[in-house]
């Protein structure tokens, strides 16, 4: 595994989501599976692992798939929806996790995600799941009100149940995913604890702060 230190933008699963949010991304299951090939060739085998396996641990997650596509639709701004092609959450991202793991097997035919390692750090998890119940109103507001992307409800909930279930460092980069898509303001305070969670996480600096959160220097939080 590379050190995640390295990754000098979000990375796996939330990083993906990063790019599928992108306007120029497709909107259809095939484009959006040859796009995440191209892009693997271009940020590599190590990025491709770390897509796959955080893949791996969360449709091996005794989430609900409620959950989970309530998860995907916040962290991509409901670019895709996979339900609307009739597939399910679950073997929608064991698709990008095959295709993530061909681009592994090219250099390392053997490689395999396997069953996701221990994910839970208590006192890591509770300082996300306190600053995602910190924002949670202005996120609640924001994800019902909001035209486009189209109105998201629960998205508060369904954070909070991958964060307790998938563990702190996913989690987290899912819950700053949310943060970014839909700008909540966010004061100086809050964006040191966000960064010292990042640095406890062994995080490059920009993962946390890459131009994309929406901070207010007057906001006291």
């Amino acid at each position: 595994m590379k050190p995640r230190a390295d990754f000098t933008e979000d990375f796996g699963l939330s990083g993906l989501t990063k790019y599928l949010q992108s306007r120029l991304a497709p909107r259809d299951a095939a484009g959006i599976l040859a796009f995440v090939d191209d892009l693997l060739e271009v940020e590599g085998r190590a990025y491709a692992q770390e897509v796959a396996e955080d893949v791996r641990r969360v449709t091996r997650s005794s989430l609900p798939d409620a959950v989970l596509s309530t998860v995907w639709l916040a962290a991509t701004e409901s670019r895709f929806d996979p339900a609307g092609t009739g597939l399910g959450i679950r073997i929608w991202l064991e698709q990008i996790a095959d295709t993530c793991s061909s681009l592994v097997r090219r250099d390392d035919p053997s490689f395999d995600p396997g069953e996701p390692g221990p994910a839970d750090r208590p006192e890591l998890r509770e300082a996300v799941l306190a600053e995602l119940r910190g924002t949670g109103p202005a996120l609640t507001e924001k994800t019902v009100t909001t035209v486009y992307p189209p109105p998201l409800h629960a998205v508060v909930p369904a954070l909070e149940a991958a964060v307790t279930e998938l563990g702190p460092d996913l989690g987290f980069r899912l819950f700053l995913r949310a943060m970014k898509v839909y700008f909540i303001p966010i004061g100086p305070a809050r964006l040191s604890r966000f960064e010292e969670i990042g640095r406890r996480l062994g995080y490059h600096e920009w993962v946390v702060e890459d131009g994309g959160l929406n901070i207010w220097s007057d906001l006291e939080d």
